[in-house]
């Protein structure tokens, strides 16, 4: 038993009928649309350059405007069951020729047929729960490989350069030190330490003096020394 045929298929369609292109050209737009979404079918019209895509896209807005105002479908949940495209009559034409002959020009037609149906229920089911996921999870995602992609960036980024900012870094902590050093505030700790290195230096300058007084002493001593053996000479 043969199976059903494209023209026999449920739904709600649209017919455009004895349009003045050949019904091969008109195939290749259907192709790009057949058992899409709706919405997805009208996106992939509208970014086709073809002049066949701008008529099948008249033609399925037509037909989605039959299912909504006869059917009483909601345009969301359709999609396009079916589409094909007829040859229509062809136009014949001549065109004049040497030796006063004469050469057919065949000017085609087409009819361009769309039918649009009710998506399944299980295509329904996935697109609700689709739709229903938060949107976090897609935004934590971007996040995610935002960060992967830098961090693999900075990983295959040059060593020189990173030995160089952190050297320049370097160099301005050691500038802001030295400034710090030389222009410390009064009160602050650096005068402090400069007290107290002059307190332990003022002990160490008083030792020459301590020195001198300690000599003369004991030369003084030795002289009175040599003064009493002398006297003890004289009286013997």
């Amino acid at each position: 038993m043969p199976g059903l045929k494209t023209n026999e298929v449920a739904g709600t369609r649209a017919v455009l009928r004895h349009y003045r292109m050949s019904a091969y050209k008109a195939r290749q737009v259907l192709d790009l649309v057949r058992g899409k979404d709706v919405d997805r079918a009208a996106e992939i019209l509208q970014a086709t350059p073809r002049e066949g895509a701008r008529v099948v896209a008249k033609v399925l807005a037509s037909a989605v405007a039959n299912a909504r105002n006869n059917d009483f479908l909601d345009p969301d949940d359709l999609y396009v069951s079916a589409c094909y495209a007829d040859e229509g009559t062809t136009i014949k034409r001549w065109r004049p020729r040497a030796r006063g002959r004469a050469t057919r020009i065949r000017k085609r037609t087409c009819h361009i047929t769309v039918i649009v149906s009710r998506l399944p229920e299980d295509r329904l089911e996935r697109r609700r729960a689709r739709h229903a996921a938060p949107t976090t999870t897609g935004r934590s995602r971007r996040v995610a490989a935002s960060r992967r992609s830098t961090a693999a960036a900075d990983e295959t980024a040059p060593t020189t350069e990173r030995d160089a900012d952190v050297d320049a870094v370097d160099e301005t902590t050691d500038v802001e030190t030295t400034d710090v050093e030389t222009t410390g505030e009064p009160g602050s700790s650096t005068e402090t330490e400069m007290d107290a290195i002059e307190d332990d230096s003022a002990p160490a300058d008083e030792g020459p003096d301590s020195e001198a007084e300690s000599d003369g002493e004991a030369q003084a001593e030795a002289e009175g020394v040599d003064a009493a053996g002398a006297d003890e000479e004289e009286k013997d």
